[in-house]
């Protein structure tokens, strides 16, 4: 154990950060192949088991059995639990247990929350802890509260509860798990609008991200005080919505609120109030666009980010204006267009690499469909045309290696697998030509 302990401390945060994750999934798939987690009518086998549990983990929602089904309450418990250390991060959960139990946090333990909440200062890493906890527990017990009512209307009061408690944790937590059976999803509420706009509502807050939560918070909801992060999270979140919404009732014509939903819920969530698989090509591609985009950094969603997007737009609008990239009256850094470019350029390798190797595996399957799927697992979303169960073995292997790196990032992998020190000489700058 001790030989373990010197290994962990001699690694990067972000390494200990990928392992915790990976070692977390492992932990969860022996813990759902347990014959308690199972229920008597159904078997799960160890490529399920390891899916279900990547799927939680990195908080995606896409299921190779269906989770009511297969699993006995004590496995959804698993699901659940799964669910909420992958939407929180496990370094965050670990330090919030630490601090309940009274502990001191050293500051390795500091860098490794910082590294995992993508923050630039050490400071105030313990408020933002508690913070970040206590927002959670607010949100998911009022998402609890609000959706308990309509649940109630169709199951036993106990089992209402149980799953209002599972929905609020999966949509705050952006992870389209569901515990309704058959396959079903939210497609029995598709009419319900409260049910949709309070899954809306926890799924849009869980994809902001803590630290705009709270700076919105701090200035008491006047957007002037705002930092540059927060204004271009909600400007870019709002106008993605709107356009979703408008193309998706454009392309469909599935109507306004499940427009909006599919537009939400794009955004990394996973739930769904209509079968996709009959949507028209132009409709999934809608929804592979905003997929890929995803939430927003800091957030319990993936994608490459709605801040990455942000940069990359600017970065175009400033070749044709002459101008530098900025908003609101403040410049971005020199070093954003890289990062936002290498992070987005890391994610077309990622989503073309899994799915070419589905169009190898499953060549019954359309194009469309395998993109849709692959994309899905790499914004860690969960929204399926309905093939997911069906795949291979290898092609379900595919989807967990990339909801995997959806949830940890393709930079973040390549970044602390790949070290080279830092080149002494540089050698003579020559242009070339580009476009």
């Amino acid at each position: 154990m001790r030989s373990i302990g010197k290994f962990f401390t001699r690694q990067p945060p972000a390494r200990i950060i990928a392992l915790g994750f990976a070692l977390t999934i492992l932990l969860g798939a022996v813990l759902l192949k347990l014959p308690v987690s199972v229920r008597d009518t159904a078997s799960v086998s160890w490529t399920d088991a390891l899916f279900t549990s990547t799927s939680a983990v990195c908080v995606t929602g896409l299921i190779a059995v269906d989770t009511a089904d297969t699993f006995t309450p004590f496995g959804q418990a698993v699901v659940v639990a799964l669910i909420q250390v992958g939407g929180l991060g496990v370094t965050s959960i670990g330090m919030g247990l630490a601090l309940a139990a009274g502990r001191r946090i050293s500051l390795r333990g500091r860098t490794l929350v910082r590294e995992a909440l993508n923050v630039d200062s050490l400071e105030g890493m313990i408020r933002l802890v508690r913070a970040v906890i206590l927002l959670t527990a607010c949100f998911e017990l009022a998402g609890v509260v609000c959706s308990f009512p309509v649940f109630v209307q169709d199951f036993p009061p106990l089992h209402a509860l149980w799953i209002s408690i599972f929905h609020s944790v999966a949509a705050f937590n952006n992870s389209g798990f569901d515990i309704l059976g058959g396959l079903r999803n939210l497609i029995p509420y598709h009419d319900s609008v409260w049910l949709n706009l309070v899954t809306c509502a926890l799924i849009i807050f869980g994809g902001i991200g803590f630290l705009v939560m709270m700076d919105v918070v701090k200035c008491r909801f006047r957007f002037r005080k705002y930092s540059l992060h927060t204004k271009v999270v909600l400007t870019t979140t709002a106008v993605l919505l709107v356009v979703g919404t408008v193309l998706l009732q454009l392309t469909d014509h599935i109507g306004w609120l499940a427009a909006f939903f599919h537009s939400v819920s794009a955004r990394t969530a996973g739930f769904s109030t209509i079968n996709l698989g009959t949507l028209s090509d132009a409709g999934l591609f809608v929804l592979i666009i905003l997929m890929f985009i995803g939430a927003s950094p800091g957030s319990t969603g993936g994608g490459i980010k709605t801040t990455t997007f942000f940069v990359l737009m600017q970065e175009v609008r400033c070749i044709f204006t002459k101008g530098r990239p900025g908003a609101f009256h403040r410049r971005l850094p020199e070093n954003a267009l890289a990062k936002a470019a290498t992070i987005a350029l890391l994610g077309v390798i990622v989503v073309c690499t899994g799915t070419f190797l589905l169009c190898v595996l499953e060549p019954e399957a359309t194009f469309i469909q395998l993109l849709f799927e692959d994309v899905s697992a790499f914004g860690t979303v969960g929204l399926s045309t309905g093939i997911t169960s069906g795949l291979r073995d290898l092609s379900k292997f595919v989807l967990i290696l990339t909801m995997y790196t959806g949830r940890v990032g393709a930079f973040t992998l390549l970044s602390i697998w790949v070290e080279r020190p830092a080149p002494l000489a540089r050698y003579t700058e020559e242009a070339i030509t580009i476009g």
